[in-house]
């Protein structure tokens, strides 16, 4: 039978607004709109059925997508997601904005993006196995370490990679370290890679700071989202001595004005599977954090959370895009008519992709670096990113976000012009 999910959490077509959003910026940079047109396209994309023998005996069949939105500049790059609200529009959405955000932190690739329609929580272990398989082997002839390497998103994690790298391998006859990132260490992955994303955004945060003379202990932030990344981000700001005043997952959220104890609240989510119920904190909804008063609003679970409908209700000094897409355009605007600064997404959490990159280049050299390489080098390329970015803001007196997509597309743009157009 054919599994159809009707959940989403989308309430405007994503490609519909990425291709607005890029006719908009193409008009602010003078961008030649042939090459607009050119860019508003995906290069390909494919969309297969994964039929999977389940615990139960029967056969379910999923729908999974993997697109490429453009390779002008080196092999696409894009995560896999896991989620019942997966769209093919959401994919080549999400693709076209890796293609930007590989060019703004300089990496010699382009965008891509994958997704397969389902509930990794209602499925067991060996079901997500099973489907990972099928899925790699679905989409085989699309992958591969100087075409398109895939990485982890949302719902998928470093077993899911790890899946995929072996299926790949065992297909072609020789293990291929370059075919996926996100791998555990013991079979080629970065050190720093499980928390490249969450890294990447604290460095963000910590420039925009400066730029406003405070320090993390002086912060208070919000956090909607406790997956790999809000996990990691929360864990990382208490260590630099920032206060985290609400956490929230799926289920829930929990406030402290004061102060939660981050350690405390990744004890009890893993003993309790959530964050409700924590000690010392008071239960709230999602939508009540986003609306929470704090210094930094912190999105980092899924897109659109940051609507027309709550944006002028946000109390909020800055809003950092750990998330992919959680702000519609509409409420991009509202929040710029307020003065409340955003860090897009398509700066503030490329670490993830930073690290993907470095690990892609160690996996093909065969030579691996130490952590704080990593983090060093990291930390180097999203700083740099963020003042070319700033510097643009300032130069065309617009938006952060309009101005990182600006440098994204003309770095894209020019290389399309370099290249030409074949035949």
């Amino acid at each position: 039978m054919s599994v159809t999910e009707a959940a989403t959490h989308l309430r405007e077509n994503p490609l519909a607004l990425a291709r607005a959003e890029l006719r908009r910026v193409g008009e602010a940079f003078g961008v030649d709109p042939n090459l607009i047109a050119v860019l508003s396209e995906c290069k390909k994309s494919v969309e297969v059925s994964v039929p999977v023998a389940m615990d139960d005996g029967k056969t379910r069949v999923f729908d999974g997508y993997r697109v490429v939105h453009n390779v002008t500049r080196g092999p696409a790059k894009g995560g896999i997601r896991y989620h019942a609200g997966v769209t093919g529009d959401e994919v080549k959405a999400l693709a076209m904005g890796m293609t930007w955000k590989c060019a703004l932190m300089g990496l010699p690739f382009g965008g891509a993006k994958g997704g397969v329609v389902c509930d990794p929580k209602a499925l067991t272990a060996g079901e997500i196995e099973r489907l990972t398989r099928r899925y790699t082997t679905e989409i085989i002839n699309e992958i591969g370490p100087e075409k398109d390497i895939p990485a982890p998103d949302v719902g998928t994690n470093a077993q899911v990679m790890a899946w995929i790298f072996d299926t790949y391998s065992m297909n072609v006859g020789h293990s291929v370290l370059g075919v996926v990132t996100g791998k555990p260490l013991s079979i080629g992955g970065s050190v720093g890679r499980d928390g490249a994303t969450a890294r990447g955004v604290l460095y963000c945060i910590r420039t925009a700071l400066q730029k406003e003379g405070r320090r993390f202990p002086d912060t208070r932030l919000a956090i909607q989202g406790f997956g790999n990344v809000g996990r990691n981000l929360a864990r990382l700001l208490s260590e630099e001595g920032a206060r985290v005043i609400a956490l929230s997952d799926s289920k829930g959220a929990v406030v402290n004005p004061y102060g939660i104890d981050v350690q405390a609240a990744i004890t009890h989510k893993a003993e309790h599977g959530a964050l409700t119920g924590l000690p010392g904190t008071e239960d709230a909804t999602n939508d009540e954090l986003i609306e929470l008063e704090c210094d930094v609003l912190v999105p980092a679970a899924l897109e659109q959370v940051i609507n027309t409908d709550n944006a002028p209700r946000i109390r909020a000094h800055m809003v950092c895009e750990a998330a992919n897409s959680p702000t519609t355009p509409g409420a991009d605007d509202v929040l710029e008519d307020r003065g409340i600064l955003v860090l897009p997404d398509v700066v503030a959490n490329a670490g993830g992709v930073v690290v993907s990159y470095f690990e892609w280049v160690q996996g093909l050299q065969e030579y691996f670096w130490k952590e704080y390489e990593v983090n060093a080098k990291l930390n180097d390329i999203v700083v740099r990113a963020f003042e070319e970015t700033w510097s643009a803001k300032e130069r065309f007196d617009t938006s952060m976000r309009t101005a990182a997509l600006g440098v994204a597309v003309q770095r894209v743009a020019e290389a399309t012009t370099t290249r030409g157009l074949y035949p």
